[in-house]
């Protein structure tokens, strides 16, 4: 890829260690020197021997063979020396002497010495340019080139030999079946998908030269002749069009064929034992079983025609195929065939498809029929069993469960009926698809089941509906009894729910006599909400009771719920006492407190008696020995209100307020004692 000042090519020879074999050598070289274009080899050749891991007699032989090989091309021979140099008047002797010989000029340098001759950025690395060059990637690229060039060659041959035999032959073929070979001996896509990704390859592989050199690339048109991969291409898709279109005409014709056979195949087993087939099946069952029976036969009977089918589906689309293709010699044929083959083949189906849909309407009012069935003797049990509940809830939802099972028996019998008329409307219209068989009896049968069916139906229906209003009206009543024994236990709940409220987030005391009063007032209206929960309570286990004497039965309730009541509502009355009577102590302490902290210090005539501060500390002590006192109920049990943490920190507030008092009290002391000492 690199070049000498007189943009000619230059051509390196890497000698090594081992023998190198000159026949080989000469090989390589012919081979090089075939790739460039004629008027690239006319600028001649730079040829860089390098001779730094082999030996002087080597090098010798091999710039005396480029007189053989490259005769006139080689204008320059560049032999690198090693560092351990050979005889000097041995070499120079030798150049000198066969320099007139030769003609072309042979000089001896160091590798460091090259850029004399040669430009850095068209050498290497391997002489100390900046050249990048990859010989690796370089060979693979060529390879392919070359195994493309052979291939298409190869390829073109045989699509023009494939191409022509045909155009001579296109008269005699329509006539007589002639047996040629269609298949190159390579598949044209990947010879074509090579090409092209070859050329893509030529094309933007680009690499740049060191100090702004000039772009090059180790596979440049006058290397790998890029116009011959594009000329090759251009010849390839010409020629494969071509043999595309003998292939697709040749396939037609043989379609065409295959095409008038396989329609009269079908159009005769259609005509013939698939109508015989039909013209046996007529009956739909007199129940699930044997309308299943039915329809399993049916569905070997279609399972036959499936496969006839499914050869109608592809003659169609290859008879559209061929006339898309527009031959007009063939339009006519392909039409007549393609409608002929329709008209069976649709003529079929309808019959197949109307017994199909026959025996499903058969099997659906039978099966409708069987839940209708399972329906009302389920219902009919439940209205036999007597009615024991355990709760509102379960009476409650056995009546619902009743309305429902008779709301499913509506549904039922009405789906039954659709049903039922539907079928009896497509066997009124079966006499159409008789084939000329008197089918009335059939008929006749069938009619008089499916109507039989639907009367009896009814018939259970509205004895089921008789004892149904019976039964509701009983329920009912027991719905009654069971809501109000459970919003009797639900008040209860309720009143144990604000107890529990009471105790756990009724704690705060109030920072000032404000704020206590304010909580004091939402603690009567807190206690207004459990009174009327438990008068509510009372009054729903006395409506309870009158309903148990009306049904002459015994409440599970009356004598449970009534004493839960009055314990929970005795509990709640003294903690609720409790929590008022803290609230009022802590009320007359804040008062106490903030009357006192807010009293002028300039003048102590208002604290000349003590008993003001005496009375504070009493109070606030006796508030925070309450708080550590539990509520004690009638049962003996105890309950404190909060946790110990929430009752600290109430407390910690009292005690703060109580420092202020204490301080206070401190500051008004102050004077009687530094008086005497002034």
């Amino acid at each position: 890829g690199g070049k000498d000042r007189r943009s000619g090519l230059i051509l390196t020879i890497p000698l090594c260690l081992e023998q190198t074999s000159m026949d080989e050598l000469s090989v390589t070289l012919d081979y090089l020197l075939s790739i460039p274009s004629e008027k690239c080899k006319a600028r001649g050749f730079t040829v860089i021997v390098d001779g730094r891991k082999s030996q002087w007699n080597v090098v010798k032989t091999v710039v005396l063979m480029l007189q053989n090989v490259v005769p006139a091309e080689v204008s320059l021979v560049c032999v690198v020396k090693p560092d351990e140099f050979w005889d000097k008047k041995v070499t120079h002797f030798c150049f000198w002497k066969e320099k007139d010989r030769l003609g072309f000029e042979v000089i001896l340098v160091s590798a460091n010495k090259l850029t004399r001759y040669i430009e850095p950025c068209q050498l290497t690395e391997d002489f100390g340019g900046t050249l990048t060059y990859d010989h690796m990637d370089w060979l693979n690229k060529r390879l392919v080139f070359e195994k493309f060039t052979k291939e298409s060659t190869s390829l073109l041959d045989e699509l023009a030999l494939i191409n022509n035999g045909s155009d001579k032959g296109n008269q005699q073929e329509k006539e007589r079946s002639i047996d040629l070979n269609f298949l190159p001996s390579v598949d044209p896509e990947t010879v074509l998908q090579t090409g092209h990704e070859l050329l893509s390859e030529l094309q933007q592989r680009r690499f740049n030269g060191s100090d702004g050199g000039v772009s090059w690339s180790p596979m440049d048109d006058e290397l790998l002749a890029q116009p011959q991969v594009m000329k090759l291409l251009d010849s390839l898709r010409e020629q494969y069009t071509r043999y595309q279109e003998v292939c697709r005409q040749r396939s037609k014709r043989t379609q065409l064929e295959e095409i008038q056979q396989k329609v009269m195949q079908v159009v005769n087993w259609l005509e013939g034992p698939g109508s015989e087939q039909l013209r046996t099946q007529w009956g739909i069952g007199d129940s699930i079983r044997a309308s299943q029976a039915l329809q399993q036969k049916h569905e070997e009977i279609e399972s036959q025609h499936s496969e006839w089918f499914a050869v109608y589906v592809e003659l169609n689309q290859q008879i559209a195929a061929l006339l898309n293709a527009g031959d007009e010699e063939d339009l006519v044929e392909l039409k007549a065939l393609q409608q002929q083959l329709s008209d069976v083949c649709y003529r079929q189906a309808s019959q197949l498809e109307f017994r199909q849909n026959l025996l499903q309407a058969a099997l659906e009012f039978h099966s409708v029929a069987q839940d209708l069935s399972q329906q009302l003797d389920g219902l009919l049990g439940m209205l036999c069993v007597d009615v024991a509940p355990a709760d509102g809830a379960s009476i409650q939802q056995t009546l619902k469960l009743l309305e429902e099972k008779l709301k499913s028996v509506d549904l039922g019998l009405q789906g039954l009926r659709e049903k039922g008329q539907s079928l009896l409307d497509q066997i009124s219209n079966q006499a159409s698809w008789a084939y000329g068989k008197d089918v009335t009896i059939e008929n006749k049968e069938n009619v008089d089941h499916i109507q039989g069916v639907m009367e009896d139906m009814q018939l259970r229906k509205q004895r089921c509906e008789d004892m149904v209003d019976v039964r509701r009206l009983k329920m009912l009543q027991m719905v009654q009894l069971f809501k109000c024994e459970e919003d009797a236990a639900q008040a209860v709940e309720w009143l144990s729910e604000l107890l529990d409220a009471l105790l756990k987030t009724h704690i705060r005391l109030g920072d000032d006599a404000q704020e206590t009063k304010v909580l004091l007032e939402k603690h009567r209206k807190f206690v207004d909400v459990a009174q009327s929960t438990y008068d509510y309570g009372r009054q729903l286990l006395q409506a309870t009771v009158v309903l148990c004497q009306s049904l002459r039965c015994t409440s599970r309730s009356s004598g449970d719920t009534l004493p839960r009541l009055n314990r929970v509502w005795k509990q709640f009355t003294l903690t609720s006492e409790e929590r008022v009577q803290r609230l009022e102590t802590a009320v007359a302490f804040h008062l106490s407190a903030e009357k006192i902290l807010q009293e002028c210090p300039e003048q102590p005539e208002a604290f000349n008696e003590m008993e003001q501060f005496d009375e504070i500390e009493a109070v606030g002590k006796s508030l925070l020995d309450r708080l550590t006192v539990p509520v004690v109920y009638p049962d003996g049990s105890e309950q404190y209100f909060g946790s110990p943490s929430d009752m600290a920190s109430a407390a910690e507030h009292i005690r703060e307020k109580m420092k202020l008092v204490s301080l206070k009290k401190q500051q008004l002391r102050q004077p009687e004692v530094t008086t005497p000492e002034s």
